[in-house]
């Protein structure tokens, strides 16, 4: 009953001005606004990509105006909230952009196969079919969302004092991943590999797709128990949005370890090590299901933990050189 009370409390000195994880995605529209119009012959939709970014900037005068009117962590929350859900519409366009360079996946499987001497995304599954495995890991891919709200909500109640700071690193971190798969065109194995020849990868050889994507494109089942529950949720989470985009490094994993570096800052360990196993089983599953190649995972939990002490320490030095952002 107190949380709620303190949830909907009118704020005494609320923040005047935008949230700095809102000028962080004004600024990534105004980026891929820019680029868009350097491309604008070959995009199939330039006037979407407008209308997101309207659809977006409208919704966040909206939002402050409603914050103003009613400044407690409620309508604070619900700002934030809306920029997470918004990152379903930013995710597609990476695509969107990225097709029209040469594709780099046999970059990628390339290194794959120097470094482990096969392809684990090709054999994982293969090697361990059995429903319980299949299971464990979907659930731990499938865990990616309910962690983003988790850690969030952890703040907004219990370390309210940082949560605009811990939800700006999350979005943050979101959007340094956008900036590089713009510009980095490689769609993991699950469309590779049937571009590329089954046949070719099982011999080793990775041969360059180029410009394929552009055109029809099929990626291959996912692999697993298909009469799963949670393989079922993965096929519905697959088919509303899945591109052949975003694949090294993983920011599946990359942002996971984002969300576990905030959870360990929140001082509670129960936190922390009760969300540390799905951030496990999330590491392997990004291969098993063929999402990503294991170098992508790997280099994942770098770009992890370096995006989250280089935002944090973005934040801390915007708020000491512009406190009038948000204040």
């Amino acid at each position: 009953m107190k949380m709620l009370k303190e949830l909907f409390a009118i704020e005494r000195k609320p923040i005047k001005g935008l949230l700095l994880l809102e000028w962080a995605m004004l600024a990534y529209a105004l980026l891929t606004l820019v680029l868009m119009f350097f491309m604008v012959t070959k995009l199939k939709d330039p006037s979407a990509i407008v209308q997101l970014r309207v659809q977006a900037v409208s919704m966040v005068l909206a939002l402050w105006a409603v914050y103003r009117m009613l400044p407690c962590r409620f309508t604070l929350f619900c700002r934030v909230l809306a920029q997470l859900l918004l990152l379903g519409n930013w995710y597609p366009e990476t695509f969107e952009f990225n097709r029209f360079f040469p594709n780099l996946d046999h970059v990628f499987a390339s290194w794959e196969q120097q470094l482990f001497g096969f392809q684990p995304a090709l054999v994982f599954s293969k090697d361990w079919p059995q429903p319980w495995v299949s299971e464990l890991l979907t659930l731990g891919y499938e865990s990616y969302y309910p962690l983003m709200a988790i850690v969030p909500l952890y703040y907004l109640f219990f370390r309210f004092g940082e949560f605009t700071k811990a939800s700006f690193v999350v979005l943050a971190s979101f959007f340094l991943f956008y900036v590089i798969f713009l510009c980095l065109p490689a769609g993991g194995p699950q469309y590779y590999y049937p571009a590329a020849g089954l046949d070719n990868i099982a011999q080793g050889i990775f041969p360059a797709v180029g410009h394929f994507f552009e055109g029809d494109y099929e990626g291959l089942p996912i692999p697993g128990y298909k009469d799963g529950l949670m393989y079922h949720t993965l096929l519905l989470a697959h088919a509303a949005g899945e591109r052949p985009t975003a694949a090294f490094p993983s920011s599946h994993v990359g942002v996971t370890v984002v969300l576990l570096w905030l959870a360990w800052r929140t001082g509670s360990r129960r936190l922390f090590w009760g969300l540390l196993p799905f951030g496990v089983l999330m590491f392997f599953a990004t291969f098993y299901i063929q999402a990503h190649y294991a170098i992508d995972a790997i280099a994942g939990l770098f770009a992890g933990t370096l995006m989250y002490f280089l935002l944090c320490w973005a934040y801390d030095s915007l708020r000491a050189a512009s406190r009038h952002l948000e204040l």
